[in-house]
């Protein structure tokens, strides 16, 4: 079956027409005006107060005391009573804990 053959130039011509009738609005757009969209609200950073200690920790990484970060030597010696008396090896790793307000 053979196409029927467009004039490129009449549809331009009746586009035109048409945008100069409805005010260069396209057949996609709504009449109705649209509405600002609304800055987003960004939210003001929490401080967050954090304090050291040091936690003695057994082989499974389970905290079994935690001691102020000026008594390193207590938490040292706890993990070497520990050490003697059991199979576990017991470490002594620095903690962040975060501070509650009061």
């Amino acid at each position: 079956m053979a196409r029927k053959i467009l004039n490129r130039k009449v549809l331009r011509e009746e586009v035109e027409a048409a945008e100069a009738a409805g005010k260069g609005k396209k057949a996609g757009e709504s009449e109705a005006p649209k509405k600002p969209k609304r800055k987003s609200r960004a939210k003001e950073p929490v401080e967050v107060r954090l304090k050291l200690f040091w936690g003695v920790f057994n082989a499974s990484m389970k905290r079994v005391a935690l001691y102020e970060f000026t008594q390193r030597k207590q938490a040292e010696q706890k993990a070497a009573d520990l050490n003697q008396g059991g199979k576990q090896n017991h470490i002594v790793l620095k903690v962040k804990e975060q501070v509650t307000q009061e």
